[in-house]
């Protein structure tokens, strides 16, 4: 891939999970490209093994391996592998996470009678949506995290990034626990900033704005590519006028994970949201 700058990675292990994914997949390779050693975690290990047979044509180290975030074991099970064939990791980006129907509402605004209709409210929201969300978010940065924090104590130039929106500084409407949850993860790093700043591990995060990805694709697009009335807003609201295009954030990765330019930086939250999270709508 291209990349805006190359910092030096030779030989570190890196684990992402999410790493199926569009954006965390892009992350994937782009540490690959630096020559990390990279291990993509997914739930679905056929995304993992996807982006790590892209890297490997591209000539980087890189295996898939299916785990899920949510799963202590899993994870563990993992983790030896990536011990095994690597090495211990050095860097750990906590990239899955996610929405679910369940936590949404199916409108902006509620006005009295709504629940009567066939339409769900803030008094139907499922509540093991709710938890699924806030689990898969948080739980899904917090399991990762103990894990593979033990490999990191001490090491020089160790990092986690977490993934966190620009939901966490201002909540959109209809997702109220993927909001929540998301700023429980930015609350988190900055917890964890503090808690490991004595072991040499330093945590920060990315706060993406509005990117087209598989996952919310559907809502911003009808099925013939026409702009939903959902993009129109968002993209009346960011003044870039436009959503970010996924190379737009390896930029802010590779300044946050290299320890030539960001050393003193540690618990911030970045971001990279063509100016939404700055506009006040006026």
């Amino acid at each position: 891939m291209n990349l805006p700058f190359k910092i030096n990675l030779q030989d570190k292990v890196i684990v992402v999970t999410g790493g199926g994914g569009v954006l965390c997949g892009a992350f994937a390779k782009a540490v690959a490209a630096c020559g990390a050693k990279t291990a993509i975690l997914d739930l679905r290990k056929e995304n993992a093994d996807k982006i790590a047979a892209e890297i490997l044509a591209e000539g980087g180290v890189a295996m898939g391996i299916g785990a899920n975030v949510l799963d202590a074991e899993s994870l563990r099970i993992a983790k030896t592998a990536i011990n095994d064939a690597y090495g211990s990791c050095d860097i750990l980006i906590n990239g899955a996470g996610g929405n679910h129907p369940k936590g949404t509402t199916s409108l902006e605004y509620y006005h009295i009678g709504d629940e009567k209709k066939d339409l769900v409210t803030f008094f139907g929201l499922d509540p093991e949506g709710v938890s699924f969300v806030f689990n898969l978010n948080f739980l899904g940065t917090l399991l990762p995290t103990q894990v593979f924090a033990m490999d990191l104590m001490n090491k020089q130039d160790a990092t986690i990034l977490n993934i966190s929106s620009m939901n966490a500084f201002s909540p959109l409407t209809k997702i109220p626990a993927y909001s929540g949850a998301k700023a429980a993860v930015s609350n988190f790093t900055k917890w964890l900033a503090v808690h490991f700043s004595k072991v040499g591990i330093r945590v920060n995060a990315i706060a993406p704005g509005f990117f087209v990805t598989d996952q919310n694709r559907s809502l911003l697009y009808d099925a013939n590519g026409t702009p939903t009335e959902r993009t129109e807003k968002i993209l009346s609201q960011t003044p870039m006028d436009r959503f970010g295009n996924v190379e737009e954030l390896i930029g802010t990765l590779l300044w946050l994970l290299c320890p030539a330019a960001s050393s003193f930086v540690n618990g911030v939250v970045i971001p990279v949201d063509g100016g939404f999270s700055a506009y006040s709508g006026v």
